[in-house]
């Protein structure tokens, strides 16, 4: 920005030398030839140089009026581009005015004026209308943070033209609130329809607040969570506390599954996203060295997920209950193929018996009765075995699952 004022400087005082030279010349030597106004080719050149030397005047006085007041020089870049605009038109009145042609100049731009106010309703002329009002009240500026509701967009303002709002969008493409390096063109036309906030009205202070949510256990100590949460706050946002005076603070929320905390802090809104990122990461290590301190994990419960839970719970049970029976205590009452036998006896013999028989005791003789592995419990005795695994449940217990009698 200070090149571009030294730059601007050095225009205004060429454009300042060659106004008053054109002129200078102009009245010091009235034999040389006139325009049809009366003007020199010399006064018409310090004329044309004159206007544009106001422009460049006015321009640089805004960026001075501005800086004082502690405005962005691109505030002042933004109005010196309607100046410019004028100077512009200035040129071409001066020069309609040199060569005699004002009266016609005058009446095309009357009629160009009467087709402007045709295309009023059109999209280009509002966009222009836009920026006008965009230079002149400056509700946002390049630079700022931005956003579009009923668009969802946000973005960082880049630039700020005649047609187009120039976002470099934020998110979009990640779940997080930072500049992803994607432009993205708003027409200015929506501006007078769309409903803009922005997020960094003061550049120079640009804070919001934001929060992180911890869900903690009811028999959690709250207030050793309070100052775990407060404590990470305050290490990572200690500079903005500094600027804005606004220190961290907490607010609670009871729920089914925990005890919803609330950390809320002041952040640089470009900033959030890390800001958030690094206090996680304190609060995260610092519950896991405090005992007293427990985070809640709700889990989903269903209907189906309840009898998976009754299945595995008797399954465990049953499991618990395996026991080394005699063969001779184990009444079978079925006959087998010796063949299927002897073939069932040789995978056991390599493999080992791999599910347990099902068995149920007979209370009057102290005998078992087979409920599942009928082949199981043939193999066992043609290899000999004088004791098997067996699950025994109990008379009256609930029916036998096709695994079991397998």
């Amino acid at each position: 920005m200070e090149r571009h004022g030294l730059r601007s400087t050095v225009f205004v005082g060429v454009c300042v030398l060659v106004a008053a030279a054109g002129l200078g010349v102009h009245r010091a030597l009235p034999e040389l030839p006139r325009l049809a106004s009366g003007l020199s080719w010399p006064g018409l050149v310090g004329l044309v140089a004159g206007v544009m030397a106001m422009c460049g005047i006015f321009t640089l006085v805004t960026h001075f009026l501005l800086a004082r007041k502690g405005k962005p020089p691109v505030e002042g870049v933004m109005v010196g581009r309607l100046y410019w605009l004028l100077g512009l038109l200035g040129v071409f009145i001066s020069l309609a005015y040199g060569f005699g042609v004002l009266g016609t100049f005058t009446t095309a731009f009357s009629l160009f004026g009467g087709m402007l106010l045709g295309w009023s309703l059109q999209a280009p002329v509002s966009g222009f209308a836009a920026w006008v009002l965009v230079s002149l009240k400056r509700p946002f500026r390049p630079g700022d943070r931005v956003q579009f509701p009923t668009l969802g967009l946000t973005g960082d303002i880049k630039d700020i033209g005649p047609m187009y709002t120039v976002l470099n969008q934020v998110g979009g493409s990640i779940a997080s609130e930072e500049a992803v390096g994607r432009y993205i063109l708003v027409p200015n036309a929506m501006l007078f329809s769309q409903v803009v906030i922005n997020y960094t009205v003061s550049q120079e202070a640009a804070y919001m607040l934001d929060e992180v949510v911890v869900r903690i256990t009811y028999d959690s100590d709250w207030r050793k969570a309070e100052r775990v949460l407060l404590d990470a706050a305050c290490a990572v946002t200690k500079d903005v506390i500094e600027a804005t005076g606004k220190p961290p603070y907490i607010r609670a929320d009871n729920y089914d599954y925990g005890v919803y905390l609330r950390l809320r802090y002041h952040t640089r809104v470009k900033d959030r996203a890390e800001t958030s990122y690094e206090i996680n990461k304190l609060i995260f290590e610092e519950i896991q060295k405090t005992p007293s301190v427990d985070i809640a994990i709700p889990y989903v419960y269903s209907f189906r997920a309840g009898q998976d839970r009754k299945e595995e719970a008797s399954q465990d049970l049953e499991a618990r209950n395996i026991a080394e029976i005699s063969v001779a205590k184990i009444a079978n009452g079925q006959v087998f193929d010796s063949e299927d036998v002897e073939l069932l006896a040789q995978g056991i013999k390599a493999e080992g018996l791999l599910q347990p028989i099902v068995v149920v005791k007979n209370v009057n003789t102290d005998q078992y009765e087979v409920l599942a592995g009928h082949l199981r419990l043939e193999a066992c005795k043609k290899l000999g075995w004088k004791k098997v695994p067996a699950i025994v449940r109990e008379v009256g217990t609930a029916p036998l699952t096709p695994a079991d009698q397998a």
